[in-house]
């Protein structure tokens, strides 16, 4: 049942590059460590299982063939053994989950983000709409169908990855549903400080934009991970920093240290009565809107590669009704 504060879990950890298995290993011992310090919301980062596509970003596309299969290879089905785990502990631990995959669907690959409900039910599988820059490489597009609000035992959820919170009119979208919680996902280890910065400058934004508490996590490297991706010193830099793992509230403050290295489990308190406090000042989509002038349409159809009509012969003359 909903309570007036949500202890949320933001989760800052390496994958295992070795695969999905080693990784899911990590999200459920995860889990059960958040939940042990009193967690209901947890959150991870993008594309965790099985891993991020780092080597997209370091390596020409000519010698991206054998890393992009085996990402594929170890990518996530859903619903699948995988999901299904995940599933089983949010039920069992009785919190809300959302954990960021790299989703395979037949032969293409999709940045996935997956919301799993306190009694297990997977209530959200959403794709991001436009993957940046190198991850054009590695996923497909997503479609406006994922850009949903969904009701949760802790409130009402949305969630965006990475530089769709780029994308002004993706999270109005969200706003227009009224989400209350937002889950950001980062690939984090990426491109320096400046991404780091970037990053808390968007989550504070977005969190007092929408009037909802912000939930962001960011993956982590450890140095022989690194290495194992590139042994390029001069391209290993690109894969330090860039971590922001942080809980803010709809004021735009911290609610706890941000954790911008390292591993750790990010956790703070939700008090939800905050969300009607700055709302009654500033509703985006509501008293503070202007309709009339600027609206957003969305198209919230599912995109699929095959429409069938149905082309049922006509009856035959003597079948027809006299």
């Amino acid at each position: 049942m909903r309570t007036d504060t949500i202890r949320a879990a933001a989760v800052q950890i390496a994958p295992d590059l070795s695969g999905r298995a080693g990784t899911i290993e990590r999200v459920l011992n995860a889990i059960a460590e958040a939940a042990d310090k009193g967690a209901q919301f947890i959150v991870f980062p993008e594309t965790f299982v099985p891993y991020y596509p780092y080597f997209s970003f370091v390596l020409p596309p000519v010698r991206q063939g054998a890393p992009h299969l085996e990402l594929m290879k170890e990518a996530v089905v859903v619903p699948s053994p995988e999901t299904q785990a995940v599933a089983d502990a949010a039920r069992k631990r009785g919190v809300v989950v959302v954990l960021g995959v790299n989703e395979r669907d037949h032969g293409s690959l999709y940045n996935a983000q997956l919301v799993f409900d306190a009694d297990g039910t997977l209530v959200l599988k959403r794709r991001k709409i436009t993957p940046t820059y190198h991850e054009r490489m590695v996923w497909g597009q997503g479609d406006g169908a994922g850009l949903k609000v969904v009701e949760t035992c802790v409130g009402r959820v949305g969630a965006l990855a990475c530089w769709e919170h780029y994308n002004p009119l993706a999270r109005y979208a969200l706003m227009t549903q009224h989400e209350e919680i937002h889950a950001g996902h980062y690939p984090g280890s990426l491109v320096g400080d400046i991404f780091r910065d970037q990053i808390e400058v968007t989550m504070r934004h977005h969190a007092l934009e929408s009037g909802c508490f912000v939930v962001n996590a960011t993956g982590w490297l450890t140095e022989e991970q690194i290495a194992q991706i590139h042994p390029d010193l001069q391209l290993q830099k690109a894969m330090r920093s860039g971590c922001m793992t942080c809980i803010v509230s709809p004021e735009g403050r911290h609610l706890a240290e941000p954790l911008t290295s390292g591993e750790g489990i990010l956790i703070a308190d939700l008090d939800m009565k905050l969300v009607a406090k700055r709302k009654r000042m500033m509703d985006s989509v509501g008293h503070y809107a202007r309709p009339e002038l600027l609206s957003l349409n969305h198209d919230a159809r599912p995109a699929p590669t095959r429409r069938v009509t149905d082309v049922s012969p006509e009856p035959k003359e003597e079948e027809q009704d006299v």
